[in-house]
């Protein structure tokens, strides 16, 4: 049989609920179908609510990177409160550490606890032991020292993870879910115990991620040469910038097109399609300030609780890897330095990096400059400087909260009337990077990448989980309640 047909529903080790179809003729993958199957309907819930539940409820759309939702929510009331430039040094120090906390918990996450067991065969390390049985057989070729060290860093791994949610629960009271970043600034004040605390551990994180994470991925990158020239994707990316400090950015917002030709990005050029969606095609097409969130379970063709974002019409890809992209043609020092060095020791062109193994490799290295960056702000904090600059509720406004999240590129959108929220818009990383076919049918950046991989072995089609998984995909975020039948959410009645 030639022509055959894979669903993987649900992808495992993801965040939510995934589910892939795969259509393959010859051994190679000629059509792909990703779809979000649950709705979550936050933009819904906060309808009609005051403003500032916004930065407390979208935490709540993850548990994984709930503080991206907080920091984005935040830049979106400060931005309709009039705050924009008036957030004190103190308190965007202090949301990047937040911030940047939970990036390190989620790349070291992702790697080690999420994707690493697709090649480290741990079962030949430590013998047949949960949590590492059972399992699908894959395609292992790492040797025993390098098995053995990447099954002991796992371990490892989840107690650097432990630290770092420790580490934002110093300024940010709690993880998931923190109080410490909101509208104005922050909650909490420096002291020199919260430094020193946060310092102590934030060493002991750069150490990790030098000694051992770099150098799993690396080695895993060197055994598994092919997957540098497969999952390729769409070859377009996008990143709105993030971590402020003063009126820059450490990453800076770009967008990069096929042939790796770097322009400014434009919000304005951001719409969202829904043709393939499950939501009313009279909101198809539109920029996230004036869109709706109006599900229509019943419609022809669609496949997918998430919506297809698309950047001037263009399909693009968003992620570590197109933050880390965009740095190295903007001529960020610290981004090309890490990546000149990382081509040299794969022995790889830049073009390689759009790969399996070059996402895994951007992540990593993208943990190390946050963390190293990290170590350089936290000393700038100031005892005695303010953290919070108050507001009125504005009557009607509009706002915009675009940053770096984990996954990507994150964007939250506001309206408000009669001081509460009349819209509000979320368009999460992984609502760019799994979104179904546009309007004008062309597929999402993950279903890219899946279309002309060869399946090697058809009783075991690895190769399609290991490049959804380097996307790190989060449906959670990108689906925005299930409830007991007849319960209306708005105007939606879940049934």
């Amino acid at each position: 049989m030639h022509h055959y047909k894979y669903t993987i529903d649900p992808i495992t080790r993801i965040e939510g609920h995934l589910g892939i179809e795969v259509t393959v003729d010859k051994n190679v993958i000629k059509e792909a179908k990703s779809s979000g199957t649950l709705f979550r309907g936050f933009e819904l819930i906060l309808k009609k609510r005051d403003p500032r539940d916004a930065n407390r409820l979208s935490q709540r759309v993850c548990g994984v990177c709930p503080a991206v939702h907080a920091k984005a929510s935040a830049l979106c009331l400060d931005d309709a409160f009039g705050l924009s430039g008036k957030i004190t040094q103190n308190a965007k120090i202090i949301r990047n550490l937040i911030l940047g906390s939970n990036f390190l918990q989620s790349h070291i996450l992702h790697f080690y606890h999420l994707a690493a067991l697709d090649y480290v065969d741990a079962k030949k390390a430590v013998g047949d032991i949960a949590p590492f049985t059972p399992r699908y057989e894959g395609d292992y070729r790492l040797d025993n020292k390098i098995n053995q060290q990447a099954t002991a860093h796992y371990m490892q791994a989840l107690d650097i993870r432990r630290k770092s949610h420790e580490m934002l629960a110093i300024f940010g009271g709690k993880m998931p879910h923190n109080v410490g970043i909101i509208p104005g600034g922050v909650t909490e004040k420096p002291t020199e115990d919260k430094i020193t605390n946060f310092l102590w551990r934030l060493n002991e994180i750069r150490e990790f991620i030098d000694n051992c994470y770099i150098p799993d991925v690396i080695a895993v990158a060197k055994t598994y040469g092919d997957y540098l020239k497969i999952g390729k994707g769409c070859g377009n990316l996008l990143d709105y910038g993030g971590f402020e400090i003063n009126a820059n950015t450490f990453f800076k917002p770009g967008v990069v097109s096929a042939g790796l030709e770097l322009s400014e990005l434009n919000a304005e050029k951001i719409t969202e399609d829904v043709k393939y969606s499950w939501f009313s095609d009279q909101t198809t097409g539109l920029h996230p300030s004036r869109s709706e969130t109006v599900p229509q379970t019943e419609k022809k063709d669609a496949y997918s609780f998430i919506k297809s974002p698309r950047y001037d019409g263009k399909v693009v890809e968003t992620g570590p890897l197109a933050r880390m992209v965009i740095g190295y043609l903007q001529d960020k020092p610290q981004i090309k330095n890490q990546i000149d060095s990382l081509l040299s020791e794969l022995d790889i062109a830049a073009q390689d990096l759009f790969s399996v193994m070059g996402r895994h490799a951007a992540r990593a290295i993208e943990a190390k400059l946050v963390a190293d960056t990290m170590a350089e702000w936290i000393v700038k904090l100031n005892p005695d400087e303010k953290v919070f600059s108050g507001y009125q509720l504005p009557e009607t406004a509009q706002g915009t909260g675009l940053t770096a999240a984990p996954r990507g590129s994150l964007g939250h959108w506001i309206s408000i009337k009669d001081s509460k929220i009349e819209r509000y818009q979320i368009i999460s990383p992984t609502s760019w990077n799994a979104s179904p076919k546009d309007d004008k049918g062309n597929p999402g950046p993950i279903e890219q990448a899946l279309i002309g991989t060869e399946i090697r072995d058809k009783e075991n089609p690895f190769e399609v989980v290991r490049i959804i998984r380097t996307f790190d995909p989060c449906l959670a975020c990108s689906m925005q309640l299930i409830t007991p039948k007849g319960k209306k959410i708005g105007e939606f009645e879940v049934v």
